[in-house]
């Protein structure tokens, strides 16, 4: 009897000890890596010479050419039941129970004639690579279009479509994959994308921002925040118009139990600039990291949604009673694949990551997207994370130096977590833990900013000179 239970001691020891060490191979901790010289790297040198490679093919002249323009939107509610896109701690599969409203997705195609953007506002948390490869497959069949020419930013609102992704990862915060969404999201992304390429006609435009610090807040730290309500009206010949507008923060006035499908204050403020002005709105997630919303005071979450939309619509439409419009242009864009660095997530302690094996199971991407567009002096530049607003902010400010407009958005068809200053990469809160964006969503390690601000400049480098006619001052809202 005693010789039978040494041998199931010694069983349940081996038990014990191998899952201590495959729980140590496959989840850590593990040491974290330090700084390094990133512009050494294979990684980085390929994604340079990619960008200079996919800028090459565009058409940067002296003299800009007449601006083309056209616009479509389609509705891309997906049947109530299907998963929703957000919360991970959302009860029930997240599996949504009607709709609050419609979802939907808008496309401008802008073109000097030589070169074609097409710029999306999507209603949904993200744009996962699935996604936006198979919207790129189907705009191919049907137009000269390639994946250069087709920006994909969206609008981060926590109660649109889930269900959009295959991994661990995508299942946590958005509910089991299903093939059959994709593949609806992409069919409808594409016929928004044909529609408005095959409608472009002669039009102008006009550009600017509006600076609401009292609008937005940091939700982080005591620190920066992104204020600036951009937008872009573009008018064809004949009248029609649609206004293109970016702002920074999180759509997340409704919480986990809200189980409806719903487009939250960016559905309200397009619908707002819509009814007041006769034309089409589109919103683009800007610099999302540590950007929360001050939404006014109301009874319920649903009416604080709708003031808050409103109140930012408000904005839009008194911003742009009076414009100047400008009607030569160039246009460029570049969309391009990027190596990373390691994974390097952080949940417990500064000092240990989670292993590359637990980066593979969680589904985390080994290479992100960056993409880039130029109409006239504005630039867009698309990143895939959720890219902190201070950054954006700080960012924006420098290229005005230039010229430039420049707008950042942030879920360019890859999400690779928060990107945030590299200089909080070390900061521990009063309890000595590190701050969620930095630790546990903090994936690329200690110069991720750096790197990606490398790129970023070599897009904007490869995209030109800016033109005489600068982006207009700031409007200053009204408290």
């Amino acid at each position: 009897m005693m010789k039978l239970f040494k041998r199931i001691l010694l069983v349940l020891l081996i038990i014990v000890v191998v899952s201590a060490i495959l729980f140590l191979i496959c989840i850590g901790p593990w040491p974290v890596r330090g700084p390094s010289d990133f512009t050494q790297k294979t990684y980085y040198k390929e994604a340079i010479a990619a960008i200079d490679a996919h800028a090459a093919n565009c058409d940067i002249a002296e003299d800009p050419t007449q601006l083309l323009a056209g616009w479509a939107t389609r509705i891309m509610t997906p049947n109530v039941g299907v998963p929703m896109g957000g919360y991970s701690a959302r009860p029930d599969g997240k599996k949504s129970r009607g709709v609050r409203d419609e979802l939907k997705a808008r496309a401008i195609a802008l073109s000097d004639g030589t070169d074609t953007v097409v710029i999306l506002g999507l209603d949904m948390l993200i744009v996962p690579p699935n996604l936006a490869e198979l919207t790129v497959n189907k705009v191919a069949e049907k137009t000269p279009l390639t994946s250069d020419d087709l920006y994909f930013p969206a609008s981060h609102t926590h109660c649109g479509p889930g269900a959009f992704g295959p991994g661990l990862a995508s299942k946590i915060s958005a509910g089991k994959y299903d093939p059959a969404v994709p593949e609806f999201l992409a069919s409808t992304f594409a016929d928004a994308i044909v529609e408005a390429y095959n409608s472009m006609k002669p039009a102008q435009y006009a550009h600017g921002f509006i600076d609401a610090p009292e609008h937005i807040r940091n939700r982080t730290r005591q620190a920066e925040v992104d204020s600036f309500l951009n937008y872009m009206v573009v008018e064809q010949e004949g009248g029609k118009r649609c206004y293109v507008c970016r702002w920074s923060a999180h759509p997340t006035i409704f919480g986990t139990d809200m189980m409806e499908f719903s487009a939250e204050f960016p559905g309200e403020m397009t619908r707002f600039i819509e009814a007041k002005t006769n034309a089409t709105a589109m919103y683009l997630g800007g610099g999302l990291g540590s950007m929360s919303p001050r939404a006014p005071d109301a009874p319920t979450p649903s009416e604080r949604v709708k003031a808050y939309g409103q109140l930012l619509g408000e904005l839009v439409v008194e911003n742009t009673e009076e414009l100047e419009f400008m009607n030569y242009v160039d246009v460029a864009s570049v969309r391009v694949p990027v190596g990373v660095p390691p994974a390097q997530a952080r949940p417990l302690s500064p000092s240990w990551r989670l292993s590359p094996i637990a980066s593979k199971i969680l589904g985390v991407p080994q290479e992100g997207w960056i993409q880039g567009a130029r109409v006239g002096s504005i630039i867009l530049i698309g990143m895939p994370f959720d890219t902190s607003g201070e950054l954006t902010r700080e960012w924006h400010l420098q290229a005005k130096e230039s010229g430039w407009d420049l707008w950042v958005t942030s879920f360019s068809g890859a999400y690779l977590g928060y990107l945030s200053p590299d200089r909080y990469y070390n900061d521990l809160d009063k309890h000595g833990v590190l701050d969620y964006e930095v630790g546990l969503m903090g994936w690329l390690g200690p110069r991720a900013e750096s790197y990606f601000a490398s790129l970023m400049k070599r897009i904007v480098d490869n995209f030109g000179t800016p033109p005489v006619d600068l982006a207009q001052a700031a409007a200053v809202a009204s408290p």
